[in-house]
């Protein structure tokens, strides 16, 4: 059962398993195409098995080193949707400590939002890290957090200022005040775009 579509992959749902393939892209030459599916696949891969004894993500259960992976499902309420329900001050504490040990891991999600959280048994899964990457840097971990700031805002505008103060308050990553200072910087470039 197809769970999900993107521009990026396809989601499939089999016995409680998660197969996530990526799309082929016609417009791209097809081995150039193949070669890219296949190196951000096994890198996803990669990421998520690094990560499964420090953050709460799926475990890989296969990859067939071309286009799919497959994975643990995780039974959970997804926080897009249920955050504002749920008791969403202890569940941003607990992402802001988990991003602080994704980052320290040197890991950059790409695509923090709260759809790719899923609260089970009080534990909150990262999902879904099809654009993270490896980097040392302080902006690109100050970008990935901006991310989440812009998500929350457009997504839970009613806590968003609130949410973003608890999980900056639990970020605490070896370089956070770095971090958290180029976040400023990040933000303030952003809104003095000129259009």
């Amino acid at each position: 059962m197809i769970m999900q579509q993107g521009a990026e992959a396809i989601i499939f749902l089999e016995k409680n398993i998660i197969k996530k393939q990526r799309v082929k892209k016609n417009y791209r030459v097809k081995k150039l195409d193949r070669n890219l599916r296949k190196k951000r696949t096994k890198s996803e891969a990669r990421i998520i098995s690094r990560l499964r004894n420090i953050i709460p993500v799926p475990k890989i259960l296969e990859t067939d080193n071309q286009e799919i992976i497959s994975m643990e499902y995780i039974n959970g309420k997804k926080l897009s949707e249920n955050l504002e329900k749920l008791n969403w001050k202890n569940i941003c504490k607990n992402i802001g400590q988990n991003i602080s040990k994704l980052h320290d891991q040197n890991i950059i999600h790409g695509d923090l939002t709260t759809s790719n959280m899923i609260l089970k048994n009080n534990q909150v899964y990262f999902i879904d890290f099809g654009l993270a990457f490896h980097s040392y840097k302080i902006e690109d971990k100050a970008v990935d957090l901006h991310l989440l700031k812009q998500a929350l805002g457009a997504k839970h505008f009613k806590i968003a200022y609130k949410a973003t103060e608890i999980i900056l308050k639990n970020y605490k990553s070896r370089d956070y005040k770095k971090i958290l200072g180029r976040l400023n910087t990040v933000e303030s470039r952003g809104r003095y775009k000129k259009h």
